[in-house]
């Protein structure tokens, strides 16, 4: 195993978290920007809302798919010199995706080029981190990383909000070619890394059925709430007359069993697998993975529900929405970045459990907060212990998984963190939507069959729209459509909205509670995080 290099000490041991910390931050930034600018793009590009979506579906998909082979890349050629490449297509593709001229373009540029550039940036990034510092540093650096992350997604809707609104999208990814120079510009801060100590060949044969079980697996998630779980909505096909998001996902189960078949035949022969299949009898990393899948399942939850909240029932407009969700941002990276010093009187572990009740907490908060009317100070304060909880979590959980791991196994344990991140948001985005939308049409049918206001008939018609498929849209459209519909009678059609406003609030208080279980449960998965304190990085040498 190659030896790690001694650790920079004095003020100039930071200049490499600020490359990584603003490498970080440019992967999560554009796309929160993306979800926001919806529908400016359709209207740009003079397509469909369901086009757009399935460009940043798309995204995903790559950057699933193609993340366990981004880690091994960057342990066979190289963390530096990988992450370097990854930037300059990164940098690529977001300079394809400002000049645009069609969505198949954009897709090209954004979804492809740059999911591609992510999948080889991020397990570099992890990995560039841990070799730059040590003990109580990396902890530092990880929080930082971390909340920086949770950051770009909190300030991405109130950026990509007021971009869109006041000038133009493209201006975005035309930034990021800005940013993404500056960073190779100052690749200079980084210290060189530790050569390979051999380099095999990539398996391809691993890499093909772990993308392929990834990206069917997150795609049928993704999908699955306008394909339905069991009973289909709107899928392209069914199977045996139901929704495909099961049988999928079983495809890409299976696909996933018989890449660590594959893979364990590769070590038994001696050969270099893509994932050595013994990290996960690491304990440690395997308790800060499915964390980090629990905590990203809650906060991708949690940011699915508070837009529709925010924008939806309150009919507030991405900038406002973004403005709202501004004390998650500054709480959570205020929070990643001081939670380390937490580090000299409790443990990751201890640390990271006090982060879970902060969150739990806050997730409780946000139920009596959420309502007809807007309780300003009450949610604000509810999105700021929000960002306490997080940014707690963050502070700890990426040098857990790095430092779990030997210095020639850390890019790929930066490909597995990445891809727990993840899974992790596609099922917090597809699971919360599925319980939201579950709890509102429960509600709804329930309050409207017994209502003595609401005639049989109606009722009856009602139930059979609402088994179609409900989606969570302003009451002022289920107004309108009622409108429409001469035979429903003008004070049943006021006494369904009515039932319709209140079902919202109803499910979108189911969705934080679900939030709030996941939380609680995610408890469990901590027993193995590291129960002793980091110690201090020792001057001017290094620790073994």
């Amino acid at each position: 195993m190659p030896a790690e290099r001694p650790a920079a000490t004095g003020a100039g041991r930071w200049k490499p978290l600020a490359v990584l910390g603003t490498a970080q931050f440019l992967m999560v930034l554009d796309a929160s920007v993306m979800n926001v600018s919806i529908s400016q793009l359709v209207k740009d590009f003079h397509t469909e809302v369901t086009a757009i979506q399935a460009v940043i579906t798309l995204y995903t998909l790559v950057m699933a798919a193609f993340m366990l082979t981004g880690g091994k890349i960057g342990d066979l050629f190289g963390r530096r010199r990988v992450f370097v490449v990854g930037l300059a297509v990164y940098g690529v593709g977001s300079g394809l995706t400002a000049l645009a001229p069609t969505v198949g373009v954009l897709a090209l540029g954004w979804s492809v080029i740059e999911g591609l550039g992510a999948a080889l940036v991020l397990p570099a990034l992890a990995a560039l981190a841990a070799g730059s510092y040590r003990g109580r540093d990396r902890a530092v650096a990880y929080g930082v990383i971390g909340g920086l992350a949770g950051a770009g997604i909190a300030v991405g809707p109130l950026l990509g909000g007021w971009v869109t609104t006041y000038l133009t999208w493209r201006l975005v990814f035309a930034g990021e070619v800005v940013l993404v120079a500056a960073i190779l510009l100052l690749m200079g801060w980084i210290p060189a890394q530790p050569p390979p100590a051999h380099r095999p060949r990539l398996d391809g044969i691993g890499a093909l059925l772990s993308a392929a079980a990834l990206a069917l697996m997150v795609l049928a998630v993704l999908q699955s709430g306008s394909w339905g779980w069991v009973q289909p909505r709107n899928p392209p096909f069914t199977v045996l007359g139901f929704a495909p998001t099961l049988f999928v996902i079983a495809i890409g189960a299976g696909l996933l069993y018989a890449f660590a078949a594959h893979e364990r035949r590769r070590e038994r022969r001696g050969l270099t697998p893509l994932v050595s299949l013994g990290l996960f009898e690491n304990k440690p990393l395997r308790s800060g993975l499915m964390t980090l899948f629990n905590q990203n399942t809650v906060l991708l939850g949690l940011f699915f529900v508070i837009p529709l909240y925010l924008q939806v029932v309150q009919g507030l407009d991405a900038f406002e929405t973004g403005l709202r969700l501004l004390p998650v941002s500054v709480t959570m990276l205020a929070t990643s970045m001081c939670g380390s010093l937490l580090l000299r009187y409790a443990s990751p572990r201890a640390i990271c459990r006090i982060g879970l009740l902060v969150l739990l907490a806050s997730t409780l908060w946000l139920i009596t907060a959420i309502g007809p009317q807007l309780k300003g100070s009450s949610f604000a304060g509810a999105m700021a212990l929000l960002g306490i909880g997080m940014g707690l979590l963050a502070s700890q959980l990426g040098n857990t998984v790095q430092s779990s791991v030997q210095a020639d196994q850390r890019s790929e344990a930066g490909g597995l963190q990445y891809t727990a991140q993840n899974l992790g948001s596609s099922l917090g985005t597809a699971l919360i939507g599925a319980i939201l939308i579950g709890a509102l049409a429960t509600s709804v049918t329930s309050r409207i069959e017994s209502d003595p206001r609401v005639s049989q008939a109606v009722a009856e018609q009602s139930a059979v729209h609402i088994e179609a498929g409900l989606s969570f849209v302003p009451a002022d459209r289920v107004a309108a459509a009622l409108a429409s519909h001469p035979e429903v009678p003008p004070q049943e059609a006021a006494a369904i909205v009515e039932h319709y406003r209140d079902a919202q609030i109803q499910g979108l208080k189911t969705a934080v509670l679900a939030c709030a279980c996941i939380t609680a449960g995610a408890l469990f998965f901590t027993r193995r995080l590291p129960a002793d304190r980091p110690s201090r990085p020792q001057q001017g040498g290094r620790r073994p």
